[in-house]
C-alpha cells in the first residue's frame, strides 16, 4: 500500500451544545482548519456535530447554528473538543450528566483524545474523566468547579493543562492557546507557528491567568517588565542573572520579581525556562546543528540540562523531538 493511500487527517469533532458561545465554538475550526504537510493536504479533517439529529443549535447570542452531524459522527474521532455552554443545566448544578449527554459521550471510542475549552471542562468533569487529574476552567469559575468536582486538582492560574489524552484551558481566548499547544504537540513549532501568523495571535502567550483577574489598577507611573524581557529574550545563549534582569528596570530584585509575576503570572525563573525550552524546539526543527550546540545556544549550556528540561516540559528527549518533527521535513526533501 502506498503512502498516499495511507494519508489520513486527523479528525478533531467539536460538540456543540445549546447555550454555546459562537466564538469558542469556532476556534477549532480556525486553528486545525488550517495545517497542511509539504504536499498540501489538510493535516486535520474538522467537523461539529450536536448531541441530537442534526439542525439548530442555540447560542448566547442572537442566532442558532445549523450543525450537520448527530452524535453518531463521535465514533469517528480522534479528538473531540467540548467548547463553553451557558445551558448545562445539571452538568453545572450539579455535575450530572444529562441521559442525552451521556448516550452522545458514550460513543467516543477508548484512547481519543479529550479537550475542553473553558466551562466545557463540566462536561468532561462530570462523565467522571478527570477525576485524580489536573485540571483548568476560567479563573471566574474555578472555586466553584472545585467545590463542585473535590477531586479533581484545579489550576485556577494556567491558560491550559496538557494530562496527555485529556487537556483543559482557561476562559475563551485560552482555548486558541490550547488548540495551538495541540498543533504543536501533533507537528511541532514551525506548523504551530504558521497558524498563529495566519491568526494574527502569538503563537505562545507568556504566563497564565493570573495576569487577568482584577486587580487595583496599577499607578500608570511605575514601571513594567517589558524591557527586561525583551532584553533577555535577546541573550538566552548567556547565562542570565535575576539581578541582572532587574537592572534593566532599574528596579530591587525583590520589586522587579514580585512586579514580573503580576505581569506574566509566573516568576523570572519559570519564564526563563520556558523561553528556552522553545528556542530549543526551533533549533531542533529547523537545523542541523548537534545537540550540545542547541544546548548551548538555547542557554541550557550542556546536553544533560537541555534533555533534563526538555523531559520535564515535552516528555521527550531532544533526540526524539527532532526524529519526530524533523521527519516530515526531510520526507519531502527526498522527493524534491
Amino acid at each position: 500500500m502506498s503512502r498516499e493511500s495511507e494519508f489520513r487527517p486527523h479528525r478533531v469533532v467539536v460538540l456543540a451544545l445549546d447555550g454555546l458561545l459562537p466564538f469558542e465554538l469556532g476556534i477549532p475550526h480556525r486553528i486545525f482548519g488550517r495545517p497542511r504537510d509539504a504536499r498540501g493536504r489538510l493535516l486535520y479533517d474538522v467537523v461539529t456535530c450536536s448531541v441530537r439529529p442534526p439542525g439548530p443549535v442555540r447560542t448566547d447570542a442572537d442566532f442558532a447554528v445549523q450543525v450537520e452531524h448527530g452524535p453518531e459522527i463521535l465514533a469517528t474521532a480522534d479528538t473531540v473538543i467540548v467548547p463553553a455552554s451557558y445551558e448545562l443545566g445539571p452538568v453545572f448544578e450539579e455535575g450530572v450528566l444529562t441521559a442525552e449527554l451521556a448516550a452522545a459521550l458514550g460513543r467516543i471510542r477508548p484512547g481519543t483524545r479529550l479537550a475542553s475549552i473553558c466551562t466545557g471542562v463540566y462536561v468532561l468533569a462530570a462523565a467522571g474523566l478527570l477525576d485524580g487529574r489536573p485540571a483548568t476552567t476560567h479563573w471566574a469559575d474555578a472555586d466553584r468547579f472545585q467545590r463542585l468536582f473535590p477531586h479533581i486538582r484545579v489550576d485556577p492560574d494556567v491558560l491550559f493543562i496538557d494530562d496527555g489524552d485529556v487537556l483543559t484551558s482557561a476562559g475563551v481566548a485560552a482555548g486558541i492557546d490550547l488548540c495551538l499547544h495541540m498543533v504543536r504537540r501533533d507537528h511541532g513549532t514551525a506548523v504551530a507557528n504558521e497558524v498563529a501568523r495566519r491568526t494574527v495571535v502569538p503563537p505562545h502567550r507568556d504566563g497564565g491567568q493570573a495576569q487577568y483577574i482584577h486587580r487595583p489598577v496599577p499607578d500608570p507611573q511605575q514601571a513594567t517588565t517589558t524591557s527586561a524581557r525583551a532584553w533577555a529574550l535577546g541573550r538566552l545563549h548567556e547565562p542570565i542573572q535575576l539581578r541582572d534582569m532587574a537592572a534593566q528596570e532599574s528596579m530591587s530584585v525583590r520589586t522587579f520579581t514580585r512586579r514580573f509575576r503580576e505581569e506574566t503570572g509566573v516568576s523570572p525563573g519559570q519564564w526563563l525556562t520556558q523561553q528556552r525550552v522553545e528556542r530549543a524546539r526551533q533549533l531542533l526543527e529547523s537545523t542541523d546543528r548537534s545537540v550540545d550546540q542547541v544546548a548551548r545556544e538555547a542557554g541550557f549550556g550542556t546536553a544533560q540540562s537541555m534533555r533534563q528540561h526538555l523531559q520535564a516540559a515535552l516528555g521527550v528527549t531532544p533526540t526524539a523531538y527532532r526524529r519526530t518533527f524533523r521527519a516530515e521535513k526531510e520526507t519531502a526533501a527526498l522527493r524534491r
